[in-house]
């Protein structure tokens, strides 16, 4: 069973532990692993940062009390887009397939919902990464624009597909 709830700062070794798991495949995120040079204390300074911005929220995931995925809201920080951010998340790749992205992003959303001031929900994702474009054109999310040939990827280009969603 998946249990879903905010994140504290002592998730920041498990969440960091699943971001650099992601990083090294390779396959759908800016980064990679040589220039990822985040430390659990940063991620734990990171993760208490969105515990005390009330536009800001991490969700993690966990199944048998080990977190396996976390989802992250970001707020631009400016008076005039506050009622909107950027959301990204991760899920080990072992339990991908299983709902576990689709029940984080259920709680962001809902979240943003009840929040008074969130009315759009923003991101970017590989145009690769068509399971994940899917995933949120089913929970309502729609193409915005494209950052043509953004990614290079071994001399292969990909573009960025931003994508929101009003709530």
């Amino acid at each position: 069973m998946v249990e879903i709830r905010l994140a504290t700062p002592e998730d920041a070794a498990r969440m960091l532990k699943i971001q650099k798991e992601v990083i090294q495949e390779g396959e759908f995120l800016l980064s990679t692993i040589e220039e990822f040079t985040q430390t659990v204390e940063g991620q734990r300074t990171w993760i208490e940062a969105k515990q005390q911005n009330d536009l800001e929220v991490i969700f993690v995931a966990e199944v048998d009390q080990q977190v396996v995925g976390w989802i992250v809201f970001q707020s631009h920080g400016r008076v005039r887009v506050q009622h909107s951010g950027v959301m990204g998340f991760m899920v080990q790749h072992d339990v991908r397939g299983q709902g576990i992205g689709q029940q984080l992003l259920m709680a962001l959303l809902e979240w943003a919902e009840a929040n008074p001031i969130i009315e759009k929900v923003s991101l970017g994702v590989f145009s690769t990464n068509e399971r994940a474009i899917r995933m949120y054109q089913k929970f309502g999310f729609v193409e915005e624009g494209r950052k043509v040939r953004e990614i290079k990827l071994n001399n292969l280009y990909v573009d960025d597909v931003l994508m929101y969603k009003f709530v």
